[in-house]
């Protein structure tokens, strides 16, 4: 059973933990590709270990912001917070260069989540 929340606070709530469930994720998924000489099995059970956390910040993010949210809506929050999440990962711990490519591809989603929430047409 989830805590009552303050409803001023529940729409907030769901970005919060999906933004923190993020960092979690891309850890899990990215993290090891700085350790590639990392047996693959170890790099599999860290992941699975790290993503743990990730389920359990998600699921209440989900379940909280469903009396807010859409499934749309909220699929759409959690996969803009991805890119957002994976674009200061790349650049700050994998020592990627973020390009114009990559930031018209953001911009052209983040076009594309404002339709989820614009309503029907």
């Amino acid at each position: 059973m989830l805590p009552t929340l303050p409803s001023s606070i529940v729409p907030y709530v769901p970005f919060v933990l999906l933004g923190l469930s993020n960092v979690f994720m891309t850890f899990a998924w990215y993290g090891h590709l700085n350790y590639k000489s990392a047996p693959l099995w170890l790099v599999v059970l860290a992941s699975w270990g790290i993503a743990f956390f990730e389920y359990c910040l998600a699921v209440p993010a989900n379940r909280i912001g469903s009396s807010v949210f859409t499934g749309a809506e909220l699929k759409t929050i959690q996969e803009v917070t991805t890119l957002v999440v994976f674009a200061g990962f790349s650049v700050l711990y994998l020592k990627e260069p973020f390009t114009l490519n990559h930031l018209v591809g953001f911009v052209l989603i983040a076009l594309g989540a404002a339709f989820i929430f614009k309503g029907p047409f």
